[in-house]
């Protein structure tokens, strides 16, 4: 029944719209579209665009049957979205349930443009949510302008709510039922799910997601989103892995036939398979032998993006990064994570010149209950003002903690840019944390650890690459990113297309970079002039710094950066990535290239061991 084929429409670009998929005769996926990433956050970092799904139980014919709209999509998409609902239904008096699967103020606006239209809603929602949604329903966003005379728009009477606190089954008509099942998490504390029990449509909301622009109904295989897939996992998920973790096993019991999420092509064939995903992509979370503590409170979303962003620099280095929102975490919990943590970060953002209850109270629990010893971080967002981080910086620098990393103040949400530079930061506070767990463990053994003495790690060592400067450049119409790495674990790969492999770090900032259908650079170096450009690449750099500072650079075919010095260069599109433990191994097709000097020989690395680079 919901083996739907649809084939891939065609979008103008930098365009928002909405297509109806019908599912059966009375159920239908709204789809929104847009091409465009509508956000910075991290997990739109692949810059593919994304899709807001929503689905509508509509019996027009029956009128003991509800009309119910499951996860409707935030004000973002409301000019598409809006006129499409309002023509599939045209009795505004007819009563409308809407379930809703998380909350935030995007979404709240387009509840209230619902509120103004239909006349008989009733919002579904868990408990936390139903908290958050009265907390928001009658606050405006802070404006960027500073006109404040500006007159503030007319909010319509928040409509009466339905409670959901713990599972419950809910009749939607003769045929069908739906399940509503509570998930809530760190970032999503009032998160439901649900399941329509007949079909086995699982409407999962922000689990198992991926930002991907297209009309698919479902996708074509499981390997087509795999990419698109973890990256949103690692952006999102990792950090409340284990709360994570819950909710997918509970989500096993259930006679599953199809996955739809709120965001990307729903899971026909393979959801069973992207379950088992879930809960391997944490594992490495889990068997980490450190661990930080990221505490936060986030009213508008900004604050939350900064923490993400983070945490994704952080368990890019193998350490686990357990988030807890300050406002829905119990107290013993909360003092549990920080005796357990090897570091600390908090978050918060400035409500009318003051931080968040919640977060005043974790920061008396993160004085009363953490180790000076061990490094911590905050950030936040604000508006005009930013006392509430200058209380969190005050407090613990009078309290003995030592700062990891310069306090972060961000004025309303984070660029692009700036994304970049704090997946940079958290990567950079993941090594030093490292770095002071090796010193304390390192014992003297002749000034070497006895794992580079090891016979096969020696053989290991005498695989020789050839050194390289990979360059990656990301043009975006807001801006261009660009990264670069000293690499030598390279090799060939195919014939027929001509094609390469790069294993690339898991903790290299260039690593964000390289995701499929991204094109890099291949700088092969010059033996014979090689140690200056090698000197300038692997110097430690700052968060955000310019990689390519003083020097001269080409340009590819394809906007990759060249460097005139190298022996020749490569440029590559990237095709698939493997998971090889603590790296990604890339294997790209060539698409263009030049020998820059006849004369020259390749410059090679040689190591003793195998241990490290």
């Amino acid at each position: 029944m919901l083996d739907i084929t649809k084939s891939e429409m065609p979008m103008k670009k930098n365009t928002k719209q909405i297509i109806s998929i019908p599912i059966e005769e009375n159920l239908l996926c709204l789809k929104c579209m847009s091409n465009k990433k509508i956000r910075f956050e991290i997990e739109y970092s692949l810059g593919k665009g994304t899709t807001a799904n929503s689905f509508l139980f509509n019996y027009a014919n029956q009128s003991e049957a509800k009309t119910i709209l499951v996860h409707p999509p935030g004000i973002n998409f409301g000019e598409n979205f809006l006129p499409a609902l309002n023509t599939i239904l045209p009795n505004k008096e007819r009563p409308l349930s809407i379930v809703i699967g998380h909350i935030n103020p995007n979404r709240v606006a387009l509840l209230r443009k619902l509120a103004e239209t239909f006349k008989n809603i009733t919002l579904i929602a868990s408990n936390p949510a139903a908290k958050l949604l009265e907390d928001l329903w009658y606050q405006t966003k802070p404006s960027k302008s500073a006109d404040n005379n500006k007159q503030s728009p007319t909010i319509p009477k928040c409509p009466k709510l339905h409670l959901i606190r713990q599972e419950e089954f809910m009749s939607v008509s003769n045929e069908n039922e739906l399940q509503l099942i509570p998930a809530p998490t760190a970032k999503w504390p009032g998160g439901l799910i649900a399941f329509e029990t007949r079909t086995g449509l699982l409407m999962s909301d922000k689990f198992f997601g991926a930002h991907i622009c297209n009309s698919l109904w479902a996708e074509l295989n499981r390997s087509s989103t795999e990419d698109e897939r973890r990256h949103y996992f690692d952006c999102l998920m990792g950090p409340m892995v284990n709360q994570v973790n819950t909710i997918v096993e509970k989500l096993e019991f259930l006679d599953i036939q199809t996955v739809a999420p709120c965001h990307g092509p729903a899971i026909a064939t393979s959801w069973r398979s992207l379950l088992s995903d879930y809960q391997r992509w944490g594992e490495s979370q889990n068997k980490a032998s450190l661990k930080i503590v990221l505490l936060f409170a986030s009213a508008y979303g900004n604050t939350a993006s900064i923490a993400d962003s983070l945490a994704k620099g952080i368990s890019a280095t193998g350490i686990k990064v357990e988030s807890l929102n300050c406002e829905f975490t119990p107290t013993n919990e909360l003092v549990k994570s920080i005796q357990e943590a090897d570091a600390y970060l908090i978050g918060s953002p400035t409500l009318g010149g003051h931080a968040p209850t919640p977060i005043v109270s974790a920061l008396g629990s993160l004085l009363a209950e953490g180790d000076r010893d061990k490094p911590i971080g905050i950030f936040g967002s604000y508006g005009w003002s930013g006392e509430a981080l200058d209380l969190l910086e005050n407090k613990l620098k009078d309290g003995g903690f030592h700062f990891g990393f310069d306090p972060i103040k961000i004025k309303f949400s984070p660029d692009e840019q700036m994304i970049k530079q704090l997946k940079e930061t958290g990567t950079r506070f993941g090594r030093k944390l490292i770095q002071q767990q090796k010193r304390k463990k390192r014992q003297p053994i002749g000034g070497m650890r006895s794992t580079k003495s090891d016979p096969a790690l020696l053989a290991l060592g005498k695989v020789v690459g050839s050194l390289c400067i990979l360059t990656a450049n990301k043009c975006k119409e807001e801006e261009n990113l660009n990264g670069a790495m000293v690499a030598s674990w390279i090799s060939q790969a195919s014939f027929s297309p001509p094609g390469i492999t790069v294993a690339v770090a898991k903790d290299r900032a260039v690593e964000t970079l390289l995701h499929k259908e991204d094109l890099f650079a291949l700088n092969i170096l010059n033996n014979d002039n090689y140690n200056k450009l090698l000197k300038q690449f692997l110097q430690p750099f700052a968060p955000g710094a310019n990689r390519f500072e003083g020097l001269t650079l080409l340009q590819s075919p394809g906007g990759q950066l060249i460097l005139p010095e190298a022996l020749a260069w490569l440029e590559g599109c990237v095709k698939q990535r493997m998971e090889c433990g603590d790296h990604w191994l890339i294997y790209a097709e060539i698409m263009s290239g030049k020998v820059l000097d006849q004369n020259g020989l390749t410059a090679v690395h040689h190591r003793s061991t195998g241990a490290n680079y």
